[in-house]
């Protein structure tokens, strides 16, 4: 469904570490309103989808937020 090429549009020079705002980060995907969070409810509630329409569109929006996450 996706194709995945891991290439930076821009490139990326730190050039010193900035705690807060990798910690913002960091909540941002595994928080509780970050991206695993997310895939993670819209993939729990399809099984009680009694609708087989709404059923794949909570699948493909779960399956969406998951495809948000790139881990280096």
């Amino acid at each position: 469904m996706w194709t995945y090429e891991k290439r930076l549009q821009y490139p990326v020079n730190i050039t010193q570490p900035n705690a807060k705002l990798a910690q913002f980060i960091m909540s941002q995907y595994g928080g509780p309103d970050g991206e695993i969070g997310a895939s993670m409810r819209y993939l729990s509630q399809r099984f009680t989808m009694p609708n087989r329409m709404a059923m794949a569109v909570l699948n493909d929006v779960g399956t969406e937020e998951l495809a948000h996450i790139s881990y280096q």
